[in-house]
This record gives structure tokens, sequence and C-alpha cells, in this order.
């Protein structure tokens, strides 16, 4: 992002219904025991505790707790406040980069594994994964147009529904404030050799007066990485500024639940493949939040079911790079891979 002094200033969902206004923190939670198996950087097939090749997302409509799953590269059994070894501590929580990603969709070798998944007495955590959630990042070039290119906000730039493949379907058939069309767009969330790089990426959140959070007032997972470091923060130092973060997992609606985030650039998660936060543009940190409860019947969630809750996160400018969430959502699995061919 850009050097611009933090606001708390409200942002408009683009959601069904055009009056829904939120005030930007956001927030995850950890996994709790999967009513399916969790699949992470594993086979094509439904179980779990397998290595390579692509990985299938199922979404389930409901189900019962406490199958077994395994996390390539994860926490293993790491107690749930203890941060797991090999990740960097931010200021709560931590981050590991995972592998990078081969054009198969499968990591190029994988990290030590979790055990099995099972159920922490209800708290909605787990000895598998713990509170690690499996993204992919995908570093990028600075072209000059869309990464590290004009500031400002840059609302409506996703459609309200998330797309059949799982990504955000663009809105617009040419160029928007910030972006320059839909080709770069498209190429956020799909690996595109010789456009951007994707990585296993690891989040800890941290057990957090009643929620789980994480925070990095200096989130540059790619530092060294990828294409290399292409920006210089405020104080002159150098870091990898331009990537794209997804994360798909699930979580149980029990009632009572909310999500928060706080962060820099462009920032769109959907609930039951809906548009709940729409933060998209190049800015400072903003904040929004989401009361599941409120927003329960436009989403047509029932309590005691299982939903998708899929988030995407992009750093698109110098100086500085912000990302905070906190949440008391019961995750049920520890993240899912969605395989895409290349763009061509």
């Amino acid at each position: 992002m850009h050097n611009r002094t933090a606001t708390d200033s409200d942002v408009r969902i683009r959601h069904h219904h055009a009056g829904f206004m939120i005030s930007l923190i956001i927030g995850l939670v950890a996994c709790g025991g999967s009513n399916n198996d969790s699949k992470v950087v594993g086979g094509s097939g439904n179980g779990a505790n397998s290595e390579g090749g692509s990985v299938s997302l199922q979404i389930p409509s409901g189900g019962s707790a406490g199958n077994n799953a395994q996390s390539a590269g994860g926490s293993g059994s790491s107690p749930s406040g203890t941060l797991p070894p090999g990740f960097t501590a931010t200021e709560l929580g931590g981050f590991k980069l995972g592998d990078q990603i081969s054009a198969a969709g499968a990591a190029s070798g994988s990290g030590g594994s979790g055990g099995d998944q099972t159920s922490d007495g209800g708290s909605g955590l787990s000895s598998g994964c713990g509170t690690t959630i499996l993204g992919v990042i995908r570093d990028f070039k600075a072209d000059g147009t869309t990464f590290e290119g004009p500031i400002g906000d840059d609302r409506g730039v996703v459609l309200p529904m998330l797309g059949s493949d799982h990504k955000p379907v663009y809105a617009h058939s040419g160029a928007t404030a910030t972006i320059a069309g839909p080709t770069i767009f498209n190429e956020f969330y799909r690996d595109t050799p010789g456009v951007n790089i994707p990585f296993e990426l690891f989040v800890f959140f941290a057990p957090n007066n009643g929620v789980t959070s994480f925070q990095s007032n200096a989130f540059f997972p790619l530092d060294g990485k990828g294409w290399g470091d292409d920006g210089m923060d405020a104080s002159g130092n150098p870091h990898n500024f331009h990537f794209t973060t997804e994360i798909h997992t699930q979580f149980i609606y029990n009632g009572g639940e909310t999500f928060n985030f706080t962060g820099d650039d462009d920032v769109w998660v959907f609930i039951n493949n809906q548009l709940v936060i729409d933060l998209g543009g190049v800015h400072g940190a903003e904040n929004a939040s989401v009361n599941i409860d409120g927003e329960a019947a436009m989403l047509n969630l029932s309590k005691g079911s299982i939903y998708p809750f899929d988030m995407f996160y992009n750093e698109r400018h110098t100086v500085a790079s912000d990302f905070r969430a906190d949440t008391d959502l019961a995750f049920v699995d520890c993240g899912t891979i969605v395989p895409e061919p290349p763009v061509k």
C-alpha cells in the first residue's frame, strides 16, 4: 500500500442489498473438527493424509464433526497458543512461507505433516492444524499500472457472487480505477507462468481474549522470494510488495459470530459464496466487520450447518503492508488449495 494515514471510515459492501455498511476490522479462527477430511496440498481423491497431486475443493452443506485431517507443512501438534516451529512471529500470531506450487497445482515438496485432526472439547480447535490456516500467495512484478500503479479506493471490482471455480469474478469489461483490466485481474488468483509465482502460505492465529487473531504491521511473507524484493518501506528497507493471497476454508455457523479485518490493499470476503466485505483498491489500512447473525437471512445460513468461507487479500503498492484479522468463527478445516489450470 502507499503511505497514507490509516482511517476507520466505514466502507460500503457490494452485496445483494446496497445499503449494507461495515466498519473494517477482520478476523479468522481455528480449524475445528471437520465433517469431511481436510485436503491440504494433497492427493486428488477424497481421503486425507495424502501428499502430491492436485486438491479437490468440497463444499458440504452440513454434517457431524470428528473425521481425520492432515496438513502438509502445517503446525503439527503444537498447542493452540504456541507459535509452531519455523514460523515468523508477528504482532499477533505468525506465518510461514511454504513450498512453491508447481504448474500441476501441487507443492514442489512438502513440509512436516500434522497428526489426525481431533476435537478439542468443543473449543473450535484441533490437534491436527491447531489455529493454522493454509492459503496460497502469488508473487507479481511491479508493472506500474495494477501493481505500483494508481492509488485510491476501487469498490465494485468483483461481482457479488463467487465464481463456480471459487474465484472472484471481475465485474467489468475494461479497466477500473486501479486495475488495468480483466486479463490481469484473472491472473490474481490463478497460476500464470511468467506472470506470478505461487507458494503455500501458513497463517497462525493466536488466542486473543475470546477470539483468535493475526496481526502483522509489516506483512512481507515473500521477502527474498519469487521475483525478489521490489520496493522500500518508509524506513528505506527493501521488501517484496506485490502479491495476492487467497484462503478457502469452511466454518460451522453456531450463532453470535463476527469476522473483523484491518488492512491494505484489496480485501474481498465471501461467505456461502456471497460477497460480505469489499475493500477493493490501493489504499492505507481500512477496516470492516461482519456480524454473521445480521447477515444470516440474506446469506441463507442455518445454525448447525457448515458453509464456505473464502478470502482474497492483495498487497499492490509501497510503502507499507498491514494485515489484521480477529474472529470467533469456528473453522472446520485447515484450508484448501483450489486446483485450476494455468491462464492461457
